[in-house]
Order: structure tokens, then C-alpha cells, then sequence
């Protein structure tokens, strides 16, 4: 099978040397810095889930690329069960990790790099999808671990491309030759890159004529000469840099999500992993059949998951504290319950709704309407969620002092007298579990649900787009009998080319 262990994922690590930065530091090991090491972590679970009996139907399926079992993260879907399926393992990598699965942008990226190579090959005649799909096979077999980038610092927003002050605010083509491409430029927000076998690059928006330089999609290794990450920084990070037992983190052995700028300084790029090269018309597609599949996987999939880590510790604690029959606080946890499975019932839908795009590509693709729908529903509803699971476990999810305190012989007494709130279970139990819940409701995942595969007012735009009123109106003119609207006389009320009416 082509399946690694999870300690082959490792060792392969071991071989890539990428430039990486953090805290104003050189990373010298992604495998040993603290931080980078919940990357590894997250994406190793992954491998491991893949040849666990309990897991491996959610996590492996058939590929006819490869003609053998491959992990779900590096397969496309082919019909709607692969897109259910792919639902059900996004749910169960995220409430298994409590954070992102760093394989998952890099397999939304594959699903737009078929479905728009297919399309500009049958168009424009070019040769980009067959040069994909060997990439494809090649990453199935050796079971790679893929991130995905695509989100730019860009210019003034009110300005095009062409008429910024720095022109590598978005990744540019600056050289071609007959062995490859010259990129240079930047992507930000990007998860888990430099712990990946392999990053994938895709247009950030739409381009117009004249920005054929920016409309580039290529794939390349995290180490390739000129790449370098300058990771995010932030209280969570120190903590764990500091913690000299991760058991007293909030995820101990996944952290929060970890995510770096990627700056692309004049890398080359040969041509059999460029799949868009100066095609500025399907620089859109690119980005829109990403969004389309990515938005069910952040609306309807990973953020169930995370919201039933979030419910369990607010569960946990209503026990805790014996708190089991206060009217509000079971109301609270239900409502929570219904969020969440408003936002699994959308993602499901999304799926079930999918169709093949373009028609005789051979990819599907969830329904962009419910897709849309997944992630606004999701924004809210994660916020809400917190908000709830704030007010369950009280101030003390935010003035816990250190689990440090209870190997002090000087305060171990009183913390374990005083957090076990009088009941059975141990003061260090209670005190993971509010910690557990610092890490979400006080951490960094409200924003990053919010902005993760665009924010809100991105969701409400496509939404626009993608409506079509015509069923509901027929129903409407059906229920009331309503008169079609009379032909008018052929010349009445008309104007010539000079502005006269008719006669």
C-alpha cells in the first residue's frame, strides 16, 4: 500500500532542511523547536490513523491513480461518497487534534488544481492537467504530506496590481526559461508549510489582462532555495517554549494552529510543476473552486470537530462543579449541541450536493451554495459556542493559575483543596479542563474560524453570485395564478439610437 508509518512520515522530515524563523531566531529543526513540533505532531496522527484497524476506512481509500489504498488527505473526490467521506474525516482529524490537520488546505488545493487544468487543457489546448495528475500520482505513492498557500499581503486594496508601489506584494513570475519559471513574492497565514513534504501555490484572486505575471499556480518543497518562513509569534508560543512539561498546556501534544509567512525570493520552479502559467482568465476558477471545496471543510467539517472538544470540556466541567440540574446551564449546553449540528448538517449537504466540475472532468465538488452557506453559519456559530463555553466554566478559564503549583510544596495543598470544588475529581483533572478551555475560548481560533477560507463578508458576496430566485418566484406566480405579463405593442414606448420614442 502506498501508506507510510507514522515514524517513516518522521524520518522523511529528517531530509528537508527548510529556513525558518521564529521569534527573531533561526529554527534550526522543525522536529525539535516546540512550537513547529505540534505541525509535525498533527500531520503524524494523520499517518497513524491511516493503518489503525479503528480508522483506517475514514482515513484511507481506493485511488485508480495509483491502483492501490491511499491516505484520504492526498486523494481526489470522484463522486459524492467521496465527498461524504471527505466530510467525515475532516470532522475526525479536527475533534481527534482539538486543531488544524495541516494536509487539508493542500487537498482542497488539489481538488481546484484538477478541476481548472482540465478545463484551460480542453480550452486553450494547453498540456497542464496531465503534468498534474503525474504530480498527483507521485504524491499519492510516496504518501506526502501537501500544504496549501495562496493567501498574499497585496497592495492597496483600492488599487490594482499593476498599479501597486511594490509589484511582489502577490507572487510574481519575473523569469521563464525552457527548464522552469522564477517566482518571487509572499503568501502569509499559511498552516503547517514548513513541516510538509510539499507546499502548493495558488492565485490568491482574479486577474485581468495585463496581470498575466501574477496568474502562476506550481508546486514545490518547502526548502527549495530562496524559501523562507517567518513564523507567527504570539502568548501560546512563549508558554510552550517556556513549559517544561507540555501536560500542562491547554493541547499539550497539538497546540494551537501554527501558521508562518512563506517568502518566495526569485525560486525556481521547473516546468512539470507549473499547472498555470499566464492564463489570467482562469486565475478566478483557481480561487473559487478552492473556496467551494475548502469552505465546507472549515464550515461543516473542522469546526464540528473542534466545537465537540469545546462541548466536552464545558460538559465536563457542569459535572465538576455539580452543576448537573441548573436549568441555564443544560440549556446552554443544547443550544451549543444545535450550532453544532446546524454546521454538520450544512457541510453534509454540502457534500451531498456536490456535482462533477467542469462536467467531464472527472472531480467533484461540493455544492457551492451550501459550501457558502457552511462557513457564514460556522463564523457565528463558533463565536457563540465560545461565548457559551465561557460562561459554563467562569472566570477561572482566564485567572487559572499554574498546574506548576501543584508540584510547589508551598501551594500544592490549597490548589488541591480549593479546585476540586469539593467533589471527587482532582484538582488537576479540573484544572487541565479549564485550561483546555482557555486554549480555545481565550486563544486564537474565534479569528481564525472567522477568517480561515475567507471571512464572513467573503461567504455573503459569493452567496450573491451563486443565488438564483427563479424556483422560489415560479412557485410564487404557480400558488397565485398570477397573470403572465401582457406583450406590449412592437414600437410602443421604444426609443431609436438618438434618444426618440416611438410613434
Amino acid at each position: 500500500m502506498a501508506l507510510k508509518t507514522p515514524e517513516q512520515f518522521e524520518e522523511s522530515l529528517k531530509l528537508l532542511k527548510p529556513r525558518v524563523f521564529m521569534n527573531g531566531k533561526r529554527v534550526e529543526s522543525v522536529l525539535e523547536n516546540p512550537n513547529t513540533r505540534t505541525v509535525v505532531e498533527a500531520n503524524k496522527a494523520s499517518y497513524a490513523w491511516a493503518i489503525d484497524p479503528a480508522s483506517r476506512d475514514i482515513m484511507t481509500t481506493f485511488s485508480p491513480l495509483v491502483n492501490d489504498t491511499v491516505n484520504r488527505y492526498t486523494h481526489v473526490c470522484r463522486n459524492l461518497d467521496d465527498l461524504i467521506r471527505k466530510a467525515e474525516a475532516g470532522t475526525f482529524a479536527s475533534e481527534n487534534l482539538g486543531t488544524c490537520i495541516y494536509r487539508c488546505v493542500g487537498l482542497d488545493c488539489f481538488h481546484s488544481l484538477w478541476s481548472t487544468t482540465w478545463e484551460m487543457d480542453r480550452d486553450l489546448g494547453t498540456h497542464y492537467h496531465p503534468r498534474f495528475l503525474e504530480y498527483l500520482k507521485w504524491v499519492q505513492t510516496n504518501d506526502l504530506s501537501v500544504a496549501g498557500a495562496l493567501t498574499e499581503p497585496r497592495g492597496q486594496r483600492n488599487k490594482r496590481a499593476l498599479n501597486w508601489t511594490d509589484p511582489y506584494l502577490s507572487v510574481k513570475v519575473v523569469d521563464k526559461n525552457d527548464k522552469g519559471i522564477v517566482v518571487r513574492g509572499a503568501k502569509i497565514n499559511i498552516s503547517g508549510g514548513f513541516a510538509s513534504h510539499e507546499i502548493v501555490v495558488l492565485p490568491q484572486s482574479a486577474h485581468s489582462a495585463g496581470e498575466a505575471d501574477y496568474a502562476v499556480a506550481f508546486a514545490t518543497p518547502p526548502d527549495a532555495p530562496g524559501i523562507t518562513f517567518i513564523c507567527q509569534y504570539s502568548p501560546f508560543s512563549a508558554e510552550r517554549e517556556l513549559s517544561d512539561d507540555i501536560e500542562e498546556l491547554g493541547n499539550p501534544l497539538f497546540g494551537q494552529r501554527e501558521t508562518s509567512m512563506i517568502v518566495f525570493e526569485d525560486v525556481f520552479v521547473p516546468w512539470d510543476r507549473v499547472f498555470h502559467c499566464g492564463e489570467h482568465a482562469y486565475s478566478g476558477k483557481f480561487v473559487t473552486r478552492f473556496a467551494r471545496t475548502h469552505r465546507m471543510t472549515c464550515g461543516g467539517t473542522c469546526k464540528v470537530g473542534f466545537m465537540n472538544q469545546i462541548i466536552g470540556s464545558a460538559k465536563l466541567i457542569q459535572e465538576y462543579k455539580g452543576l448537573q440540574n441548573v436549568p441555564h446551564i443544560n440549556e446552554e449546553l443544547a443550544e451549543m449541541v444545535a450550532l453544532r449540528e446546524t454546521c454538520r448538517a450544512c457541510g453534509v449537504s454540502a457534500a451531498y450536493h456536490g456535482s462533477e466540475e467542469p462536467e467531464g472532468s472527472g472531480v467533484f465538488l461540493p455544492d457551492e451554495l451550501m459550501g457558502n452557506v457552511a462557513k457564514l453559519n460556522v463564523c457565528n456559530a463558533f463565536w457563540r459556542v465560545m461565548a457559551l463555553a465561557g460562561d459554563i466554566g467562569g472566570g477561572l478559564i482566564v485567572t487559572l493559575p499554574s498546574l506548576k503549583e501543584l508540584n510547589n510544596p508551598e501551594t500544592r495543598a490549597y490548589v488541591e483543596e480549593f479546585y476540586s470544588f469539593g467533589g471527587d475529581e482532582p484538582a488537576e483533572n479540573v484544572m487541565k479542563v479549564h485550561k483546555h478551555l482557555q486554549n480555545w475560548t481565550a486563544g486564537m481560533h474565534g479569528v481564525g474560524t472567522w477568517h480561515g477560507a475567507g471571512p464572513v463578508q467573503a461567504q455573503k458576496i459569493m452567496l450573491q453570485r451563486v443565488i438564483d430566485y427563479t424556483h422560489e418566484k415560479e412557485l410564487v406566480k404557480k400558488t397565485l395564478r398570477l397573470k403572465p405579463r401582457p406583450e406590449a405593442d412592437e414600437g410602443a414606448g421604444k426609443t431609436d439610437a438618438a434618444g426618440n420614442g416611438g410613434e
